[in-house]
């Protein structure tokens, strides 16, 4: 049986479809963050005040990590960039480990491993 007609292929690509979808909302937020902190948005607007109520969960462990640089009301919050690239390397590892669960022929294992020893 190939990849191609595997019952295990279409969840596990549907899962890795998810974690996309996931990432890529996380990181659009916090990109409108980054955008609303360095432009100086006032932060008692409504769009404003929801980003940031939105993103403060997922900035939040990364507060501490770096000083905030700020320059006439302007924003640059290098936490968020910290908090972006993380993010985006914890959905690359669940990817790969959704990846590691497809099921392969003993052939195409064989080649892999090959490829592996080289």
């Amino acid at each position: 049986m190939d990849a191609m007609s595997s019952g295990s292929t279409k969840p596990l690509y549907r899962g890795t479809q998810i974690v996309y979808y996931i990432l890529g909302l996380v990181e659009v937020l916090l990109a409108f963050r980054l955008v609303l902190k360095l432009l100086g948005a006032n932060a008692g607007a409504g769009f404003t005040s929801f980003i940031y109520s939105v993103t403060a969960p997922f900035a939040a462990p990364f507060v501490a990590v770096f000083k905030v640089s700020k320059a006439q009301g302007s924003v640059f919050e290098w936490t968020t960039i910290l908090a972006m690239f993380v993010y985006w390397v914890v959905a690359l590892g669940i990817i790969k480990l959704l990846v590691m669960g497809k099921t392969v022929s003993t052939p195409e294992a064989a080649v892999k491993l090959d490829r592996q020893d080289q």
